[in-house]
């Protein structure tokens, strides 16, 4: 994928995640946000998440697309379209397919947890035969995942976490890190968030996401940064069930 694509990947994707009263498994809620998306102080795009039932009680698939927009339309007149379907399992997210496409450019992976224990498919033409790890993740359930730790209350501030990632041809380790929440301005209002970031170990680049409560642990900010200089912003312009 493309360099401005390939960032929006990694700064955003997650879904609007509330508990079900007196239900076992943590409940998901369909839904549609929108956002921008700036490059340093330069508005590049939008960006919107939509998260369906996909038949089956506890069966999901969560789509995301991104639109450049202005002078960047010249250069990515394709939207860059991610899908990843999935099942709530004990709790946690269980990644069964992710799709990603823009232009001819694509990735195709399935997750074989009952059978093999591999993730197959492939990505820009290269074979994907990966062994999972228990947990494993594709590039947006994992956003799903972290709805789920932050509902769960499991996760005290401060702590990190370490998730493995299907990325492409190969499986990744990010860390992640809860930190003290943040009231947050935004188009749709005052929030009180709790803040959550990302990082490859060793990397100078950090990813922090903003989540609110009161919206069922939506997402209404990202910001990744190297080196401590902000690169690229996404932040809420729209949601709705």
């Amino acid at each position: 994928m493309r360099v401005i694509p390939a960032l929006l990947f990694a700064v955003l994707g997650a879904a609007h995640a509330v508990a079900a009263a007196g239900s076992e498994e943590p409940a998901l809620a369909p839904f549609s946000a929108h956002y921008s998306a700036d490059w340093k102080t330069i508005n590049v795009g939008t960006s919107d998440l939509e998260l369906k039932r996909d038949g089956d009680a506890g069966r999901y698939v969560y789509t995301w697309t991104i639109t450049a927009r202005g002078i960047f339309r010249l250069f990515y007149s394709d939207d860059v379209v991610q899908e990843s379907w999935f099942a709530v399992h004990s709790g946690h997210i269980r990644p069964q397919r992710y799709r990603a496409h823009e232009g001819a450019s694509s990735v195709s992976v399935d997750f074989e947890w009952n059978g093999t224990g591999k993730a197959r498919g492939q990505s820009e033409g290269k074979p994907v035969d990966l062994t999972l790890p228990a947990g494993t993740q594709d590039l947006l359930s994992i956003q799903t995942e972290l709805m789920l730790e932050l509902q769960s209350g499991r996760w005290a501030p401060g702590e990190e976490r370490i998730f493995n990632i299907v990325e492409k041809d190969a499986v990744k380790d990010f860390v992640y890190a809860l930190e003290p929440p943040a009231r947050l301005r935004t188009s749709i209002g005052t929030l009180d968030t709790m803040v959550v970031t990302s990082r490859r170990p060793g990397s100078n680049r950090l990813l922090r996401m903003w989540f609110a409560p009161s919206l069922g642990y939506a997402p209404v900010q990202a910001e990744r940064t190297r080196d401590g200089k902000l690169e690229f912003a996404l932040r809420i312009r729209s949601l709705s069930p």
